[in-house]
């Protein structure tokens, strides 16, 4: 290039010389981001509108789709979730399912914020070896463990109870909630908690006054993957519980409404959508303090 085109081109503007993508610009900003948000959305809902439709479609349209429109309804009916309310034991599914993560996740929380606070604070000898050693426990498939578990189960004849889940469940909510808070502990100045212990505070009030309020955002999102993994676990809940109204959500949805090689489809879905509306509240409520440890966690 000559020094007189030099001379002639137009300077760059300030996004240009800096490399910053144009969004002002409406067929790129369409292409580059609206576009590929709507696609994102589409495929997420997607299966939630699915298990709509189907939970309201009667029989005659779920199973002749040569006549009807499977993306669509013509005759919405009542009946596939009426029987699921009041021909099933659904509400005490709900209930069992509701009970169980709740304390699981309670007692999970509970000891996965002393254990991640002894690795973190007090650093004794082997704290990292020992931190490693939790997380690696969080990778053992379920599959793996539930077999001695089945057998310690029954020893203390805990089979066919929900205490059975509240107690098993534990195992790989603490190494999963333990790894996530020492993350998060590691961004609160320990500065703050040695001003309060120079002021007269112990160990345990500095951890409730002072750690706990600050990780905040930290222990909502540890309780909520905690949740929801209590909330969809299906080996453990299979394997230790036998009767029908003992039986969790996940479980029981699929074994009590399928007869031999009959599967109610409109139960099913009702039962599947309405077995996801607790979890979705759960993350509604609490987005903005999920957001915020996600964006904390990115920032250490």
């Amino acid at each position: 290039m000559t020094d007189q085109t030099l001379a002639t081109r137009p300077p760059l503007t300030e996004k240009e010389s800096t490399g910053v993508i144009d969004w002002s610009s409406g067929p790129r900003r369409f292409i580059t981001l609206y576009l590929p948000l709507s696609l994102f959305v589409l495929i997420l809902l997607f299966p939630f509108y699915w298990m709509a439709i189907t939970a309201i479609k009667p029989n005659a349209e779920l199973l002749d789709y040569k006549n009807h429109n499977p993306f669509w309804v013509q005759s919405p009916t009542l009946d596939n979730i009426k029987k699921l309310l009041f021909e099933t034991d659904y509400p005490q599914w709900l209930w069992t399912t509701m009970m169980v993560a709740t304390v699981a996740t309670a007692l999970s929380l509970f000891a996965s914020v002393l254990a991640a606070y002894a690795i973190q604070r007090l650093k004794f000898r082997g704290s990292q070896y020992v931190g490693l050693g939790i997380y690696l426990a969080y990778l053992v498939p379920p599959s793996i463990l539930f077999i001695p578990m089945a057998t310690l189960i029954f020893q203390l004849g805990l089979f066919d109870s929900p205490m059975a889940l509240i107690l098993t469940y534990p195992t790989f909510l603490i190494p999963f909630c333990t790894w996530l808070l020492i993350g998060y502990f590691k961004s609160i100045p320990y500065e703050l908690e040695e001003c309060a212990m120079i002021d007269g505070a112990t160990r345990l009030q500095t951890l409730w006054m002072i750690t706990l309020p600050l990780a905040m955002p930290g222990l909502i999102s540890a309780g909520i993957f905690a949740f929801t993994l209590s909330w969809n676990e299906f080996i453990y809940a299979l394997a230790f519980i036998q009767s029908a109204e003992k039986k969790t959500v996940p479980v029981a949805v699929l074994t009590q409404l399928v007869e031999g090689d009959v599967y109610h489809w409109g139960s099913l879905m009702a039962g599947a959508l309405l077995g996801s509306i607790p979890v979705a509240l759960l993350y509604s409520f609490f987005v903005d303090y999920y957001v915020a440890s996600l964006t904390g966690a990115v920032k250490e």
